[in-house]
């Protein structure tokens, strides 16, 4: 006898929200449908062990298409559903009261959607009638339940035999659907379309899922590689896996594969890619893990599960400890998902750190595609992962054209140095061929080389490393002089003070001082920076958008020593009109010697010219 049941009011309205809001993407239902199924084997499967009633079977998913009745049918052998079951589970949508369940779901306080029981009702987004054959084995009948969605449903009792449940959709009709929308019902009835969505979301439930049409293949590999032993996969399974993932075409460089039991439960299967996309370094790119709960496939690129200074790690987690809202399409925030992504990046550090120590030349291949990533992380959030990422770095000195990390540069430090020095320029050779290495040789101090535009910015955050600052070797308060050097440089000072006050008058503001230097050598003239910004970052700011009156403050320093400055000192006594022409060309000198462009090439053209002409 058939029985025609009311939905209840909260429950019409929750279906109604649930069809037409909640699930973004139509074809969520399928997904939704096999993990039902899978469930009700797990239920099966286990009560068995205890209850021989139950009984076991050779559990299965089967898919249905009927093109010519317009339906799709899921059918397994789990645990089916009495009659008070179907009231209760598929009567009303929530176990613990529809109204009690509304209140969350206004409050946005929606639990994992296993407790509430409503991924069933899925199925209404892309039918407008479903039917449900079903038989438990505690019950002698069998029992069909059909709705619309709308405002009742029908439970009656029918023959059947095996144990399960078989749920039929029958689909809309194409023309209902928006025609700004590109998805279509009837897509949903090529076996095609069934084996991609089944690859997509369901690839990894545990029993197998196969087409009515063809039975002796099965559209899900089952066993995802992630959860078997460790010992039982090879690496080119890895590599095949990840290329077939993610989309690339080389190997990974290095693979990480971690389970985490206790309070919180997850398996992360990780990759470095060998280089990054093309696109990694622009505002499209989206960093992101794979997150699957209980292997069935949730979202692509979750972005809370991986730090943005390891945003190049490409992977997956699986985890059903995470509280997922009601559509299984979002995660919801909680302290859950921050703990893994924290257990991740210390796995992710240890790992790298591990490769740096026995395989140093797979390291520094991994460093020179990624280390902008790396030392963005170090100035990002103001140094907040600072102490995470510091021994990570490498850098190329003046004294070893091989990476070293800051570890074993003070591990090699001299037994007087206070600092760990710094210069930077647009490459090793540049650096090198500074005026401002000349003391640096001479004193027998090793100088890291900082190549990268983010370097300046990184080095402003670190401040220090094991309680010893960073100093630039191009900064006007460099102090590594012996104590006989600067008492004479002092001295000259002194004694020059009219002819530095000269020079920098004729300089006006395009110099804050100009001073005798300590630290030059071989070269006439240098510049450095004084407080403030550095002359690289001046550089560097200066290339970006409405930075265009950025400035660092430049000291002028003259070499007392070379030739160059007993001829301004004779200029300076004898006419001192040309002193002009003198300070613009070793500015400018300076500038060049910087890599800043001459400020005005004709005029120093012209006054080179004019002092050429004089000596000939």
């Amino acid at each position: 006898m058939k029985k025609t049941n009311q939905f209840k009011t909260e429950s019409k309205k929750l279906l109604h929200l649930m069809t037409h809001s909640i699930y973004t993407q139509k074809e969520i239902f399928l997904r939704e449908l096999i993990s039902n199924s899978s469930d009700a084997i797990d239920k099966r499967h286990y009560l068995s062990l205890t209850d021989e009633q139950v009984g076991s079977a050779d559990y299965k998913i089967i898919i249905t298409l009927n093109k010519d009745e317009h339906t799709i049918s899921i059918k397994d052998n789990g645990i089916g559903f009495t009659e008070e079951e179907l009231i209760e589970n598929l009567g009303t949508i929530a176990q613990s009261g529809s109204k009690s369940f509304m209140e969350k779901l206004d409050s946005k306080d929606v639990d994992i959607i296993g407790q509430f029981g409503v991924g069933f009702y899925s199925s209404f987004i892309v039918s407008d009638e479903v039917v449900v054959k079903t038989k438990s084995p505690y019950s002698d009948m069998g029992y069909l339940w059909r709705s619309n969605g709308v405002d009742t449903y029908t439970i009656e009792a029918i023959d059947k035999e095996e144990v399960g449940t078989e749920i039929i959709l029958y689909l809309r009709k194409d023309e209902e659907e928006n025609e700004e929308n590109e998805e279509k019902f009837s897509q949903f009835l090529e076996d095609y379309e069934i084996k991609s969505l089944v690859k997509k979301y369901s690839d990894y439930v545990r029993y197998p899922i196969y087409l009515a049409s063809d039975l002796e293949n099965t559209l899900n590999q089952m066993t995802p590689i992630w959860k078997k032993d460790k010992n039982e996969i090879t690496d080119e399974a890895l590599n095949a896996f990840y290329k077939h993932q993610f989309n690339d075409y080389e190997e990974p460089l290095k693979t990480i594969h971690t389970k985490v039991e206790g309070l919180l439960e997850y398996q992360a299967l990780l990759f470095i890619p060998k280089r990054p996309p093309y696109d990694f370094y622009s505002e499209s790119y989206e960093k992101g893990l794979q997150l699957y709960s209980k292997g069935v496939f949730i979202q692509d690129k979750n972005k809370d599960l991986i730090s943005d200074h390891f945003k190049f790690v490409k992977g997956l987690v699986d985890s059903s400890d995470l509280s997922l809202n009601i559509s299984r399409e979002l995660l919801q925030h909680d302290k859950q998902l921050k703990k893994i992504q924290q257990n991740l990046d210390k796995k992710i550090k240890s790992e790298l750190e591990r490769m740096l120590e026995s395989e140093r030349e797979l390291y520094v291949s991994f460093y020179e595609a990624y280390k902008n990533t790396l030392k963005y992380g170090i100035y990002n959030q103001f140094g907040l992962n600072k102490d995470l990422l510091q021994d990570l770095l490498l850098f190329k000195t003046s004294q070893s054209d091989d990476y070293i990390t800051l570890k074993e540069y003070v591990s090699r430090k001299k037994e007087n140095q206070k600092d760990i020095y710094y210069a930077t320029g647009k490459t090793k050779q540049a650096i090198m061929n500074l005026p401002q290495m000349d003391v640096m040789k001479e004193e027998g101090f090793e100088v890291l080389f900082f190549t990268d535009e983010i370097d300046e910015f990184m080095i402003q955050v670190m401040m220090k490393y094991e309680d010893m600052n960073f100093k630039s070797i191009q900064t006007a308060d460099l102090d590594v002089a012996s104590d006989k050097k600067k008492k004479e440089i002092d001295k000259k000072e002194k004694e020059a003070k009219d002819i530095l006050g000269a020079i920098k008058g004729a300089l006006n503001d395009k110099v804050s001082d100009v001073k005798l230097s300590r630290r030059l050598k071989d070269a006439p003239v240098c510049l450095v920076s004084g407080e403030g910004i550095s002359l690289e970052m001046e550089k560097v700011l200066k290339q970006m958008p409405n930075q265009s009156d950025v400035k660092a403050s430049k000291i002028l320093e003259i070499n007392p020593d070379h030739p160059i400055f007993v001829q301004l000192k004779q200029v300076f006594e004898n006419d001192a009109t040309k002193l002009d022409k003198y300070a613009s060309i070793l500015y400018h000198q300076a500038l060049l010697i910087e890599g800043y462009p001459i400020e005005d090439p004709s005029e120093f053209a012209k006054n080179l010219t004019d002092l050429m002409l004089e000596k000939m």
